[in-house]
């Protein structure tokens, strides 16, 4: 009967494939770039995001003072200065943009520019915010839900975890899928949100805006006078509204060409659209007296004074939950992408440049996911207590990306035009407008340097100390990784000389467990190599010895097998001391070790086998000119069945196939 003919690995259809999607060629990651307004959805959801929050963290501080509307009408000046601050920032990043096409983000600017240990610093600041980025959002997005279902309160550590492994998912089957997908309730949000600002100045220029009714309001023990480091505290948590604005010039390479005109483009929608709403909200929750809440959010506030209790409120609910939950898919974006560039310069382990089968960093993405789920559970999904931890790397970033380019336009400055200066990551020419564009810098880097340490200051006793104790310490774990590659490069380098490349004698070892199938492929195998070989037994139970002794000998029949006692029941140390004697004998040879491996079909199948063989090699791989080599015997299921066992139809091990049953797994 013809043999059924085989299915291509990638073409099998199994559950990853279903939840993922089909791999991708790596010829096929040009056309995995975005266009401006899925670029809008990927990149700038977290920045609008914020304003869901932004204003509602600065009226949780200024009501400490008192809910009075003089104290929280406060709120309105300190947003007219956080989106003077947002301006700055994006003219900042707009020439960072077009000075880096291939992205401009704080890590690839100060590494160009100021050295290795601000790069570190501003990628570890950063690293630290995307992880934060994902907690917040998706925290302030629960509480967007249990504002309207209040039954849900007790679950939204669940949920928000729940929230994270789909957002891991999706995000695993690629940039541009995730782009589609999250296009959707970015746009959803802007549209209500668009239309609640609309109705509500249309109702407050007509005198028919009313007041928010039934808020229960967010309790304090003291009442604090309005001093000015309450207003700075205040304004501090009104900065997280900047959070995200880096996230274009992080991914400018995710755009289509020409990418730096895609993403100046884009960065200047998102950051428009920013300030209106942030300020559009922060002025009409001040009109309706909304007051902080721990069960009602300032947005569900606003949306159940314009448009009350019905369907429209519960869709401004909806598309903010929706916005904010999405808003992590900014971190899911750069997050792989930073780290991807931390490993390859040798400051994170190198499994992170690698890229899944859908094109991204599998690697960065489960990082990111697993940390942001840490973190939630342990605030209890609460954004007051993480916003103390935000933003603090990411004026850090802000202040280290801006200063970099004063010092590269500086550099500008003293060439000549048209004479070019190769750089790290770009060619550097003479830029005449650059005394403009070192203004525009420099107070960037001032700015964002002053709104820093003011977020360090009044929230340091709040958590910000921190991230400001953990950003050190990363930057160290990053200097130690690459220390470490450095000096395995330098172990690995031949320095120039031409090496020894003389024949050496080989001694082959076979490990043995038991004699069965197995056992007979191994020997198959080192009689190919053509290299004296003997076979090895651990004697850890004597009687058991003496019956592989036997077993041996009625049915392999040659070779000698070396029965090593072991009364301590130890596997590895036996071998090793028989090896450091062979070596001894046979000075310079090669010690070839051949081990066992039973391959099963599923993961639980595998777990209820010994799988020693990682003992050995851990032990043996430490030990000088010793090879060792795994055999695996695959046992195939064939209709539920382990009737049919794959072997090679020539192997002798037809003779004795029953064997497989018997005693220990082999190592």
């Amino acid at each position: 009967m013809a043999s059924e003919p085989k299915t291509h690995p990638i073409q099998r259809l199994n559950f990853g494939r279903l939840l993922l999607g089909r791999p991708l060629e790596t010829k096929e990651l040009p056309h995995q770039a975005i266009s401006k307004p899925i670029g809008l959805a990927v990149f700038a959801s977290d920045a609008l995001s914020s304003t869901a929050y932004a204003t509602q963290e600065m009226l949780i501080i200024l009501a400490i003072a008192g809910s009075g509307a003089a104290v929280l009408g406060i709120s309105i000046p300190l947003a007219i200065a956080i989106s003077i601050l947002l301006t700055i920032v994006t003219i900042s990043y707009r020439q960072t943009i077009h000075a880096y096409p291939n992205g401009g983000g704080a890590y690839i600017v100060a590494r160009d520019n100021l050295g290795e240990l601000p790069a570190q610093i501003a990628g570890a600041a950063l690293l630290t915010d995307y992880i934060l980025t994902v907690a917040v959002s998706i925290s302030a997005g629960v509480e967007q839900i249990t504002s309207g279902f209040r039954g849900l309160i007790p679950y939204r550590i669940e949920i928000a975890v729940g929230v994270i492994i789909v957002m891991t998912l999706i995000n695993l089957r690629g940039v541009k899928e995730s782009g589609r997908i999250f296009a959707v309730p970015t746009y959803f949000f802007l549209a209500l949100m668009f239309l609640t600002l609309g109705i509500g100045f249309v109702r407050y220029f007509s005198g028919t805006l009313g007041t928010v009714k039934d808020v229960e309001r967010m309790h304090y023990d003291v009442v604090k006078p309005l001093t000015l480091f309450l207003i700075l505290r205040a304004f501090s948590s009104g900065c997280a509204a900047l959070t995200g604005i880096e996230a274009i010039s992080n991914g400018v390479t995710a755009f289509k060409e020409p990418r730096s005109r895609n993403a100046a483009i884009t960065l200047v929608w998102m950051s428009s659209i920013l300030i209106t709403l942030f300020l559009g909200i922060t002025f009409l929750a001040h009109q309706i007296g909304a007051q902080p809440s721990e069960v009602e959010t300032i947005i569900s506030q606003l949306g159940r004074t314009i448009f009350g209790d019905g369907i429209l409120w519960y869709m401004v609910l909806a598309g903010t939950a929706l916005i904010l939950l999405m808003a992590a898919n900014t971190s899911y974006a750069d997050f792989p992408r930073l780290a991807a560039l931390h490993a390859g310069d040798g400051f994170l382990p190198r499994q992170l440049t690698y890229r899944g089968s859908r094109l991204v960093f599998s690697w960065g993405i489960m990082i990111l996911a697993i940390t942001s789920s840490l973190l939630v559970v342990v605030a209890q999904a609460n954004t007051t207590r993480l916003i103390p931890l935000y933003a603090v790397g990411v004026f850090l970033g802000f202040t280290i990306s801006q200063t970099g380019m004063v010092v590269r336009l500086r550099k500008s400055s003293k060439l000549q035009p048209g004479e070019k200066i190769q750089t790290h990551e770009t060619v550097l020419t003479y830029d005449p407008q650059w005394r403009l564009k070192i203004v525009i810098s420099s107070v960037g880097a001032f700015s964002t340097f002053v709104v820093m340490m003011i977020f360090a200051i009044t929230k340091f006793m709040s958590g910000a100390w921190f991230v400001v104790l953990l950003i050190p310490c990363l930057v160290y774990i990053f200097f130690r990784i690459h220390y470490h590659y450095k000096d395995v490069a330098h172990y690995l380098s031949l320095g120039g000389a031409r090496p020894e490349l003389d024949k050496r004698p080989v001694v082959t070892l076979i490990l043995v467990d038991d004699v069965h199938a197995e056992t007979a492929r191994m020997v198959n195998f080192a009689k190919s190599l053509d290299h004296p070989w003997q076979a090895i037994h651990i004697g850890i139970n004597p009687e058991k010895a003496e019956v592989v002794k036997q077993k041996w000998h009625d049915r392999i029949g040659e070779g000698e097998l070396v029965i090593i006692p072991s009364p301590y029941r130890l596997l590895a140390e036996p071998i090793r001391e028989y090896i450091e004697h062979l070596q001894q004998e046979v000075p310079r040879c090669f010690v070839h070790v051949i081990m066992g491996h039973l391959v099963m079909d599923t993961f639980w199948e595998q777990a209820l086998h010994q799988n020693s063989a990682f003992i050995f090699n851990l032990a043996l791989g430490r030990m000088k000119q010793v090879v060792v080599t795994s055999v695996p015997y695959q046992i195939r299921r064939k209709n539920d069945s382990l009737d049919e066992v794959e072997s090679e139809a020539e192997s002798p091990t037809d003779a004795f196939a029953s064997s497989l049953t018997e005693s220990v797994q082999p190592t």
